[in-house]
């Protein structure tokens, strides 16, 4: 954590999961500040209490910013002074996005793009931006604005300079217990004694922890060079395997109803197309993508092929699938599931 020493970090839609994780992580090294920038102003003042009670000695490092990505001059004007940026401020929520598309513009495509040219402007030294496994072969609105907004990172890679400002992107896959998952449902539906919810059994998801991500992003940060994508070789699991997994730590008998796939979603989830694994580098527990930097003169292919690679495309069928065991120790990793085990033992 040295090259954070004595900066200034700026978490764009910092109220939500990630942002909360990262603070944690953060805010007791030797970092000078951490910048929250959000619309909600609930969530801020939520988390204005919960971190002067948590960290009372550090505190004075976070402060709250109020703005929407999509106004250009409200994210600039937390972006004077700061050294670096996580930009997780996004529209997530397949089902929703689905039907307000023009909303997931608006905020994924648009709001990167204020965001990049803000940290460009103002002279900030990294950004990394969070993208999702649903920008690979998108079949939904959600994913499709995910898409573009990488699309939009490798394009202002290639037009800022590098030595002023690089930009990298991080795709990874559900993060168990985030804001918006299915293992809080799950939690609530086992509870209240209803049936657990499949959408379809056999659907299968990666799945890593806000530990694991926030590791990522950090991956990103450090071996990273303008325009990278980063991608994690998580595992995944099927979605009757994780709510099996739930029934077995809180020892419930909940029965499963599966009630179909929703609006938008797909059987398996990629975070490594075919395509990209042309130019792909196996880093061991990462790939690294590198931005296509051809300009438009696409003549010379005609007469040069490009190789083929050894690299296929990774997704959620093909990964390690974890069985009901590996996904029971994998979610007493999250604090969320520890923290309502035992509310559930000692009521």
């Amino acid at each position: 954590m040295r090259q954070f020493k004595n900066k200034i970090l700026l978490i764009t839609g910092g109220t939500g999961s990630f942002g909360n994780a990262v603070l944690n992580r953060f805010l007791e090294t030797d970092i000078k500040e951490i910048r929250v920038f959000s619309r909600d102003e609930l969530k801020q003042d939520n988390m204005r209490h919960e971190y002067q009670s948590k960290y009372p000695e550090a505190f004075h490092k976070l402060k709250f910013y109020i703005g929407d990505v999509r106004d250009l001059a409200s994210i600039k004007n937390a972006m004077y002074g700061v050294d670096y940026v996580y930009h997780a401020a996004a529209l997530k929520q397949v089902p929703s996005c689905e039907f307000f598309p023009i909303e997931a513009v608006k905020t994924n495509v648009l709001g990167t793009d204020n965001v990049l040219t803000a940290a460009i402007d103002c002279g900030v030294e990294k950004v990394v931006c969070l993208s999702t496994d649903k920008a690979a072969y998108p079949v939904n609105a959600m994913g499709t604005s995910k898409a573009m907004m990488e699309k939009v990172i490798v394009a202002k890679s290639r037009t800022a300079d590098p030595k002023k400002t690089s930009i990298m992107c991080t795709r990874y896959g559900n993060v168990l217990a985030s804001r918006g998952s299915v293992v809080p449902l799950f939690i609530n539906q086992i509870k209240e004694g209803n049936d657990l919810t499949l959408t379809e059994p056999t659907m299968t998801r990666f799945v890593m922890t806000l530990e694991e991500a926030v590791d990522l992003v950090l991956f990103a940060f450090e071996n990273g060079t303008s325009g990278d994508i980063f991608v994690q070789k998580a595992p995944a699991c099927t979605i009757e395997v994780l709510a099996q997994a739930l029934k077995e730590l809180f020892n419930a008998n909940n029965e499963i109803k599966v009630i179909g796939i929703r609006h938008g979603e797909k059987m398996y989830e990629t975070l490594l197309t075919d395509e990209e694994c042309a130019n792909a580098i196996d880093l061991g527990n990462f790939y690294r993508v590198p931005a296509d930097k051809r300009n438009l003169n696409y003549d010379k292919y005609f007469s040069e092929g490009i190789k083929e690679s050894q690299l296929k495309q990774f997704n959620s069928n093909n990964t390690d699938l974890m069985d009901v065991e590996a996904v029971k120790n994998k979610l007493l990793e999250v604090p969320l599931v520890r923290e309502e085990l035992e509310k559930w033992r000692n009521k």
